[in-house]
């Protein structure tokens, strides 16, 4: 899957001579927690966060006054507290490897760019939908985890046989295992009960860590 079929296109937007308080005003309109900020040009320059106004916005424990306040605060531009340069990826980017550069990056969104040009948006949030999909979360049916020889044809057993009990995989996932010689395997099945599923796996696993009907 790639980013383009989950970004969230032609997002919103700010320039860089806008007040702060404009921009909060805005995020609170639009309920977003980010705003990637363009120039004149519409040329992509930065990217202003909820976090990024948060401080730098006055505390509530400030001696000034709200009159004091509110003129820091009108002088006081997006611009200032925004990042830049900003990390971008382009639309065909697949979804995982967006994922690892918001979580290598510790960011929670990415501007998407083609052509130079600002395409749209994707945060952790459009990942962690992605993530529910693709262990299907929103199914009913037996998830299973176990550990699975990591040599050629192991995969193709399991399918065969939760295909010839008459089940059907509704997703499954691989990750490292406990060593280099194996892999956790997460898998949901539907149209087969627990017991059966256990007995057909059982001949072609190492092992059983966990099984659930969800």
């Amino acid at each position: 899957m790639i980013v383009e079929r989950r970004m969230t296109k032609n997002p919103v937007t700010i320039r860089q001579d806008v007040p702060i308080a404009e921009a909060q005003r805005l995020m609170r309109q639009e309920k977003i927690h980010r705003l990637p900020v363009i120039d004149k040009n519409q040329k992509l320059i930065g990217i202003v966060t909820e976090k990024d106004l948060l401080y730098a916005s006055p505390s509530p424990a400030s001696s000034l006054d709200v009159y004091e306040m509110n003129y820091l605060l009108s002088r006081l531009t997006v611009e200032k507290v925004m990042s830049s340069p900003v990390i971008t990826i382009t639309p065909d980017t697949v979804i995982e490897e967006a994922a690892r550069i918001m979580a290598d990056n510790d960011i929670g969104g990415l501007s998407v760019v083609k052509d130079d040009k600002l395409v749209g948006i994707i945060t952790e949030s459009d990942v962690f939908k992605v993530f529910i999909e693709l262990f299907g979360a929103r199914e009913k049916g037996i998830r299973i985890s176990m550990l699975v020889p990591l040599t050629p044809g192991e995969l193709s057993k399991i399918s065969t046989a939760v295909f010839s009990a008459g089940g059907n995989i509704i997703s499954f996932g691989s990750f490292l295992g406990t060593d280099p010689s194996n892999l956790l395997c997460i898998m949901k099945v539907s149209g087969i009960a627990k017991d059966a599923l256990l007995a057909i796996l059982e001949p072609v696993i190492i092992e059983i860590k966990d099984i659930r009907e969800v």
